[in-house]
C-alpha cells in the first residue's frame, strides 16, 4: 500500500520548503496499529531541527502578512481544491496510519477540507470594528494584526482534521507556521504540507517538523521566537506547555483532555441512548477528547438500559474495515496504559461488565486491539473516574435523580463536553447551562464539533481558549487600537 500512495521510505521534515531529514540523521518506526509491523521510517528531529523551522518561518512570516488576507484566503482555498483532488489518497494514509476503516478517514478528510475552506472564507472578514471616542475630534477603531510565528503540536486521533484545525487559522490571521506532527501519523502532516506547497503557498510559511515530543515539541514550546502556541493533547503535557511558555508569556491556546458524561434519564429514548453511548465512548476507538466515557443513568431505568447497552457492545465489530464500528488504538503504550487502568480498578471492586482486555484472537492479536469495554461498581473520584484513558472503555453510574445527575457530571477535573438524553424540555434546558463544560448536546453524542463552531473546555480541559470558529481568530491575531486625531484648523 505505501508503494502504490508513493509514501517516502522515510518521513521526511517540511522545512523553507525542501523535504529534509533531520540534522542528527536519526529515524525511528512507525508501526501499524493493525498489526503491529513496521510500514515506514521517521525523521527524529531534535532541537536544531527546529531551530531551522523557527528561522525559516520568521524569514518568510513578513511577506506573508504582506500579502492581503483576501490573497491569503484565495491561496487557502487553493490548498483546499488541491485536498479535495486527493482526498482518496489522503484517506487512505490516515487509515493506514491510524488503523481506522478508510470511509472513516475520508469522513475525515472531508470534515478538514470543510474546515479549510470556512478559514479561507474569512480572509475576507479578518473584521476590526470602528467606534466611538470620548474626546472631540478623535475617530477610534481596531485592527487584526498576526502574532508573529505559531508553533502547533498537534495529536494523532483525527490526524488530518487536527492539522486543518490549527494551520488553516494560523495562515489565514497571516502567521509562519511550525507544525509539530503526531509521532504516530507522520506521513498525513507530510502530504498536507506537500499538498500546500504544489497548490502555491509560498515557501517557509509552513514548516512541518516530525519527532518525538520531548525532542521535537518540548523545543518548540521553549524557542523565543515563537510568539503563540497552540496544543492539542494530554493535560499534563498542557500543565508543563502553559508554565514554560508562559514565563516567556508566549500566547497559548490549549485543547486538552476530557472526562465526560452522558445523562440518561428516566423518559429518555433507551434505544437512541444506546446507539450514542456506542458512539461516543466506542467509535474512533474511544479516541477523542470528547469521548464519553462517564455513562450516568437513572436508577428507575438503570438495568434495562445496561441490559440493552451490554448487549450492543457485545455486538460491535472490531477490525480496520468499513463495516467495521471500530479500529485498533493508535499505539502499544497507550494499550499497555489502559489495561493496567483497568486491571487497578479491578482490584478495587469495579466489575468488567463487557470487554476489559486486548483482543488476542488471530485476527487482532498483532496489532493494539482494546475490547470495547463496559465498566460498573466504581466510586466518581477513583483514579478510572477521573483519568483519562483515551480508548473505548466506558464507566456506568446509578443515580437518583436528575438533580444528583447534574451534580456528578460536574464532579469531575474535567470540563470539556456533556450530553444529556431526555424528552423533558426543562431537564435539557437546565442541564445545557449548569454543567461545566465547553460544549453540551441534547439526545445525542458527546462530540461532533462543526468548523464555524467554537470548540474548548474549561478546568483541566483547556486554558479557555477556543478552536475552531471565528474565536480562533482571537488566538492567531493581535488586536491593535488606532486612534485618528483630527485638527480642525487644518480642515
Amino acid at each position: 500500500m505505501t508503494k502504490q500512495l508513493q509514501i517516502p521510505e522515510v518521513i521526511p521534515n517540511w522545512i523553507d520548503g525542501k523535504q529534509t531529514i533531520a540534522l542528527g540523521g536519526e529515524v525511528f518506526e512507525k508501526l501499524s496499529p493493525h498489526n503491529g509491523e513496521n510500514i515506514y521510517e521517521v525523521a527524529r528531529s531534535r532541537a536544531e531541527d527546529i531551530e531551522k523551522a523557527v528561522a525559516a518561518a520568521k524569514n518568510s512570516q513578513s511577506a506573508w502578512e504582506d500579502t492581503p488576507a483576501v490573497q491569503r484566503g484565495n491561496i487557502l482555498h487553493q490548498i483546499c481544491n488541491a485536498l479535495e483532488q486527493q482526498q482518496t489518497e489522503i484517506a487512505h494514509i490516515v487509515a493506514l496510519e491510524t488503523g481506522k476503516s478508510y470511509k472513516e478517514a475520508l469522513g475525515e478528510t472531508g470534515g478538514a477540507i470543510a474546515l479549510g475552506r470556512f478559514f479561507a472564507g474569512e480572509g475576507q472578514r479578518l473584521y476590526g470594528r470602528t467606534t466611538t471616542s470620548g474626546a472631540e475630534n478623535k475617530y477610534a477603531s481596531t485592527v487584526r494584526q498576526p502574532c508573529g510565528v505559531a508553533g502547533l503540536i498537534i495529536a494523532a486521533n483525527t490526524p488530518i482534521a487536527n492539522v486543518a484545525w490549527k494551520v488553516f487559522p494560523a495562515l489565514i490571521c497571516g502567521n509562519g507556521v511550525v507544525l509539530k506532527a503526531a509521532e504516530d501519523t507522520p506521513a498525513t502532516a507530510w502530504i498536507f504540507a506537500k499538498i500546500a506547497h504544489e497548490a502555491g503557498l509560498p515557501t517557509g510559511i509552513l514548516n512541518v517538523v516530525q519527532g518525538y515530543g520531548i525532542e521535537a515539541g518540548a523545543p518548540l514550546v521553549e524557542h523565543e521566537g515563537v510568539d503563540v502556541v497552540s496544543f492539542t493533547g494530554s493535560t499534563k503535557v498542557g500543565r508543563w506547555i502553559a508554565e514554560v511558555a508562559g514565563k516567556r508569556l508566549a500566547k497559548i491556546s490549549l485543547e486538552l483532555g476530557g472526562k465526560n458524561p452522558l445523562v440518561v434519564c428516566d423518559d429518555a429514548d433507551l434505544d437512541n441512548a444506546v446507539k450514542w453511548v456506542c458512539l461516543s465512548a466506542f467509535s474512533n476507538a474511544g479516541q477523542r477528547c470528547a469521548s464519553g466515557s462517564r455513562i450516568i443513568i437513572f436508577d428507575s431505568v438503570y438495568e434495562e438500559f445496561k441490559s440493552r447497552l451490554v448487549k450492543a457492545t457485545k455486538a460491535l465489530k472490531v477490525g480496520p474495515g468499513d463495516t467495521d464500528d471500530l479500529g485498533p488504538v493508535i499505539n502499544a503504550r497507550q494499550l499497555t496504559n489502559m489495561i493496567e487502568s483497568i486491571e487497578r480498578a479491578k482490584k478495587n471492586g469495579a466489575q468488567i461488565l463487557a470487554g476489559g482486555s486486548r483482543l488476542e484472537d488471530p485476527e487482532h492479536k498483532n496489532g493494539f486491539y482494546m475490547a470495547p469495554t463496559l465498566i460498573e461498581g466504581v466510586e466518581p473520584h477513583d483514579e478510572i473516574s477521573t483519568c483519562e484513558l483515551f480508548g473505548p472503555i466506558a464507566i456506568l453510574y446509578r443515580v437518583k435523580d436528575f438533580h444528583e445527575a447534574l451534580h456528578l457530571a460536574n464532579d469531575s477535573p474535567y470540563g470539556l463536553t456533556a450530553s444529556i438524553h431526555t424528552r423533558n424540555y426543562h431537564r435539557a434546558m437546565q442541564f445545557t447551562h449548569k454543567v461545566k463544560c465547553g460544549v453540551t448536546v441534547v439526545n445525542a453524542g458527546t462530540y461532533g464539533s462543526e468548523p464555524h463552531m467554537p470548540f474548548g473546555g474549561m478546568r483541566q480541559s483547556g486554558n479557555g481558549s477556543r478552536e475552531p470558529g471565528t474565536e480562533a481568530l482571537d488566538i492567531y491575531s493581535e488586536l491593535k487600537d488606532i486612534y485618528m486625531i483630527v485638527d480642525p484648523e487644518q480642515i
